[in-house]
């Protein structure tokens, strides 16, 4: 997987080549064909706090966040963003109502949502190839992975954009799979180590999920999935409800807890 960030080096490239007299499909063909190719990432525009957030406030304090295929680590500052439940609302920790990205979430009624944000010591994120907030190209990469016509989560993506640029969260370059215990030697002993992830194992053979499987469950730590179905068939198989369509499962430690929204815009509680 190549480490180039595709679209800040060609964007000049794009633009000449659409002024050229020559046809701009053939031209744009290679330089596009090279965007898609390098550009291996997910689609690190989604912010899921949302959704993993009823999970943290079940848990003692203080905790770790510890992401795996981070991008550029929004999702390691849930303590600092605010939330619509509908039924319960939810202020960042010491930020003004203004300032905060406030994320609507619809949950059902079985979700035990929290009456505030956990108090997080520590946060840090692992991605072979993290995105830098304070870097103008990887900023419009991010952007750019939100679909047309989605202005609201623009708009929150570039305010929790802004407060990573106060202060970045750390995100390391390795891999899951390799480099996960070495980072972990950074967490204070007496924070609960959370390690969380989302739409990242599909991107894994069957094989490497399997390893990252029996890896995360001998560590120490409290382990957080929201993946597709079929990403963990040990996790599907011990749902008793169908899977609704189009939805993520959120587990804890290899149990199912909840159906999430993909985008982290809803979560239906399904076990106490």
């Amino acid at each position: 997987m190549p480490p180039a960030r595709p679209l800040s080096g060609q964007t000049a490239a794009i633009e000449e080549e659409k002024h050229s007299s020559q046809s701009g499909s053939a031209l744009l063909q290679p330089v596009l064909t090279q965007v898609i190719l390098g550009e291996r990432r997910r689609c690190v525009g989604r912010t899921i706090c949302a959704t993993i957030l009823p999970v943290l406030a079940r848990l003692p304090e203080p905790l770790a966040l510890l992401e795996v295929g981070a991008a550029a680590g929004l999702c390691l500052l849930p303590d600092r963003y605010g939330y619509d439940y509908g039924r319960v609302q939810i202020q960042g920790e010491g930020l003004e109502a203004c300032e905060a990205p406030i994320f609507p979430c619809r949950a059902n009624e079985a979700t035990p949502l929290p009456s505030r944000v956990p108090n997080v010591v520590w946060r840090g994120g692992l991605d072979l190839h993290p995105l830098d907030v304070s870097d103008p190209e990887d900023v419009r990469w991010l952007e750019s992975l939100v679909w047309p016509g989605q202005e609201g989560r623009t708009e929150r993506l570039r305010a929790a954009i802004r407060l990573a640029q106060e202060s970045p969260p750390r995100v390391s370059p390795g891999d899951l799979l390799t480099d996960l215990p070495t980072l972990m030697e950074a967490v204070p002993g007496d924070a609960t180590l959370v390690v969380f992830h989302s739409a990242v194992l599909a991107y894994l053979d069957p094989d490497e999920r399997g390893t990252f499987w029996r890896l995360v469950r001998e560590l120490n730590v409290v382990w957080v999935s929201n993946e597709a179905p079929g990403v963990f068939p040990e996790i599907d198989s011990l749902l008793n409800a169908t899977i609704p369509r189009g939805r993520f499962i959120l587990s804890v430690n290899g149990l199912p807890v909840a159906f999430t929204g993909p985008h982290g815009q809803s979560i239906d509680w399904i076990h106490s």
